[in-house]
């Protein structure tokens, strides 16, 4: 259920903090004093759509946090939470929903105080509200939602979920026959494709590294002279060979003679000549190797050229198969993955084919029991709604649920060996029909021109599926809209018999309806330094019975007399469904 509300600077509302109880809530006040925006808050806390136009005139931004209580019926919410690691506490009874919205129309969301997507906020609140605005009752007219509700009064979601997961793989197996159903010639040009390519970089032999020792080999070999030059200038600095100066081992050597008599007579200084020491020592290995460097190094034109044509040969391949050699390595590996698929393609064919028609028997198998199921469930609905139909003043309204189907010769078999176009849902297309008044052939809902007739078949329907619907909060925008006085007290009953499985929040002007609340909440507006705030309050015994007179038009005393009858009989009648 919906335990707590808190709103601030949303639309014409301030700060607003309300606590729900269980049952059937019920919001009165005049036209404008906010009844709905209360209903938008609840709308963008759970996902709704959301733009700067509500936040409030001079502020910032606008925020709303809903608290709702779990129970172990809502199994689905804490699957969702566990999958997406937003539960804490596996035992905790209570999730926090959050929605802020800026002044510039960004908007941010959190559940259980974690940053999350629009998306997966309306995810989780589709599972927890199921709001009906003035309009909302409008998708009851398109036909495509009305199997899925069949499907959860027939409790079909294990069937339908296995008949779906067949369904996925007899589609994947499908896709497959039909690309290895290609024409001969063109299976035979993928295979001499993939042959050539495959033979192309394995007659390169590539060695994973070899690219950078090949490129140090190019340049030594392409600069062996300037290399040659500057080993020889080297050896020369060092040897002081052809030159007018001694060279630096030699002067190396007076500067290790000047500090072994400094040593000998202040020992202070034999740290400074280890150090020379060991400098000279590492300039005679540095000798010895650029000696050695020199006797390695020949100009060869021959290793050049085949240094740099390896080289182009890589490149070649790394243009056509990748942009390393790992790459051309791993697409010589799945080119012969998919040649050893081609090679395989008739086995496969004649296996897959097997899976297929195993797979297609057993969608026709499950489609049959979704329709048959459907069929039962349909006429246990229809007659529910007429009785419901029946006690909201729609006495010789007819309702029932069409069944059609479509033949296609590679569809799943009914029962009687047609075969039917089938898609997730079985082969069954369905929808609702209405006869509202006598003489008048069934009519899709679509053409019922009355909207308190579209509303009450919409409560009508909600009563009918309300034990197996697991949404826990149910509000309701002036669902009374087109309804007259007469038929106000059936409603406000049908709605507080919703609230014994779901809470019900509902907005309201007919006192009739008002009667039969649990809780009743006024909602007025007031203006304060030249700015309109909502407020909103519970009402007490005294208080309620006052707010239902002033919906009949006034407080006077008749109305105060009929208030109370108003009350006293929704109280009975409450009595007696207990």
């Amino acid at each position: 259920m919906l335990k707590e509300l808190s709103i601030l600077n949303f639309a014409i509302i301030d700060r607003l903090e309300l606590t729900f109880a269980l049952g059937f809530n019920v919001f009165t006040g005049e036209t404008g004093a906010g009844k709905s925006i209360i209903l938008d808050a609840v709308s963008a806390v759970v996902g709704g759509k959301t733009d700067a136009t509500m936040v409030r005139e001079g502020a910032e931004r606008a925020s709303i946090e809903a608290v709702f209580t779990l129970d172990s019926s809502q199994t689905a919410v804490l699957t969702l939470l566990e999958r997406e690691d937003l539960l804490d506490d596996p035992q905790s009874e209570e999730v926090t929903l959050s929605r802020e919205i800026r002044a510039e129309g960004r908007s941010s969301a959190r559940i259980n105080g974690r940053s999350v997507n629009a998306q997966l906020l309306r995810e989780l609140g589709q599972l927890l509200v199921d709001i009906h605005g003035q309009s909302d009752h409008l998708s009851l007219l398109n036909a495509a939602s009305h199997i899925a509700l069949v499907d959860h009064f027939a409790e079909n979601h294990a069937l339908l979920q296995k008949y779906q997961t067949n369904l996925q793989t007899f589609r994947k197996i499908k896709a497959r026959l039909s690309a290895l159903k290609m024409n001969e010639d063109e299976l035979l040009r993928q295979k001499d494709m993939l042959t050539f390519q495959i033979n192309e970089i394995q007659s390169a032999q590539i060695k994973g590294d070899e690219e950078t020792a090949l490129v140090q080999e190019r340049d030594r070999l392409a600069n062996t002279e300037n290399l040659s030059q500057w080993a020889r200038r080297g050896m020369e600095n060092l040897e002081g060979r052809q030159n007018d100066f001694p060279g630096i081992l030699e002067l190396g050597g007076y500067l290790q003679r000047s500090l072994e008599n400094l040593a000998k007579i202040d020992p202070s200084l034999n740290s400074s000549l280890e150090q020379v020491v060991s400098a000279v020592e590492n300039l005679n290995d540095v000798l010895a190797n650029l000696q050695e460097y020199q006797e390695t190094l020949e100009y060869n034109p021959r290793k050049l050229e085949a240094a740099e044509e390896r080289l182009q040969l890589l490149s070649r391949l790394k243009r056509k198969y990748g942009s390393t050699l790992a790459a051309v390595l791993d697409f010589e590996k799945n080119a012969a993955l998919k040649l050893s698929e081609l090679d395989d393609a008739a086995e496969n064919s004649d296996v897959l084919m097997e899976q297929q028609e195993q797979i297609h028997l057993a969608l026709s198998k499950d489609a049959q029991l979704l329709s048959q199921r459907r069929k039962q469930a349909a006429q246990e609905i229809s007659r529910s709604v007429e009785k419901e139909l029946n006690e909201l003043h729609m006495n010789s309204a007819r309702f029932t649920v069409a069944f059609d189907t479509r033949e296609d010769s590679a569809g799943l078999s009914d029962s009687a060996g047609n075969t039917l176009a089938f898609n997730e849902n079985g082969y069954d297309q369905l929808e609702f029909l209405i006869a509202p008044n006598p003489g008048e052939g069934f009519k899709p809902l679509v053409k019922i021109a009355s909207g308190g007739e579209t509303s009450r078949l919409m409560l009508a329907l909600k009563n009918t599926l309300a034990g197996t619907d697991p949404v826990p909060v149910l509000i309701f925008d002036e669902i009374d809209q087109g309804i007259g006085g007469r038929v106000g007290a059936v409603v406000g009953e049908k709605l507080w018999s919703l609230s014994r499985n779901h809470q019900v929040l509902c907005i309201t002007h007919l006192p009739q309806l008002a009667a039969y609340r649990d809780t009743h909440f006024r909602v007025f507006k007031k203006i304060e330094s030249g700015r309109t705030f909502t407020t909103v309050e519970v009402l007490d015994e005294t208080a309620d019975r006052k707010e239902i007179a002033v919906l009949l038009g006034s407080d006077s005393d008749e109305n105060l007399i009929a208030a109370d009858a108003m009350l006293k009989d929704a109280a009975n009648r409450k009595k007696t469904e207990q």
